[in-house]
């Protein structure tokens, strides 16, 4: 089941670009496809990640994250994602009966129900800015159990300026830990060059952490 839990107008106005985008393009024709999520489950790996940890992918609408946590026998996923149609393709393609919860919901509004082990956010965090930015740390405090961790990636500060039709924020590593200090500690950070599938390259920075202070 989806669940579709945010009816806000602001919601409606995001969702509805985010829609266009789906509609325009298959999942693997987006320029953040990866047809295999080999940073993140390297760090899942790194962060020790156990599998009946409670993780949550932001933004994970057509990801195939999801698809290698479920072959690896993690068992308590959520993928959020702001369009419906993005995680419609995903649970069609790892099938109706994974232990998956799939989340219909602008994540600026969100309200989480639970605490995770994991917060995976790969592309989401750099179309954030100003008090957005604020209403993201607020989910992390919120979100993220105590001695959880958090991966993130966004454009490194040589990357895009914008993506599609939105502009973004770049980040280093430096930057990323500033602003999850005090309560996470990054453990690692590094740089991946993604190719896109239209063959352009983007430059991200990754960060993982743990939650080091309640």
């Amino acid at each position: 089941m989806i669940d579709v839990i945010d009816s806000s107008p602001d919601r409606h106005e995001r969702a509805d670009h985010w829609e266009q985008v789906y509609e325009c393009n298959e999942t693997d024709e987006v320029s953040w496809y990866q047809s295999e999520s080999l940073m993140s489950l390297d760090f899942v790996d790194l962060l020790g990640i156990q599998p009946d940890a409670g993780i949550v992918d932001v933004g994970g609408g057509g990801s195939v994250l999801v698809d290698a946590l479920l072959r690896q026998g993690y068992v308590d996923l959520t993928v959020l994602d702001i369009s419906e149609s993005a995680l419609e393709a995903s649970r069609r393609r790892v099938g109706r009966g994974a232990p998956v919860k799939w989340v219909v919901h602008d994540l600026l509004t969100w309200e989480p129900d639970r605490q995770y082990g994991l917060w995976h956010d790969r592309a989401v965090f750099h179309f954030l800015a100003g008090n957005e930015t604020d209403a993201y740390r607020r989910l992390l405090q919120q979100a993220v159990a105590p001695g959880g961790s958090i991966i993130m990636a966004t454009f490194a500060l040589d990357g895009p300026e914008w993506c599609s039709g939105l502009p973004v924020t770049r980040y280093g590593a430096t930057q990323l830990a500033s602003f999850l200090a005090p309560e996470f500690t990054v453990v690692e950070e590094r740089r991946e060059v993604h190719r896109t599938p239209g063959g352009l390259e983007q430059p991200f920075t990754w960060i993982a952490a743990r939650r080091t202070v309640d």
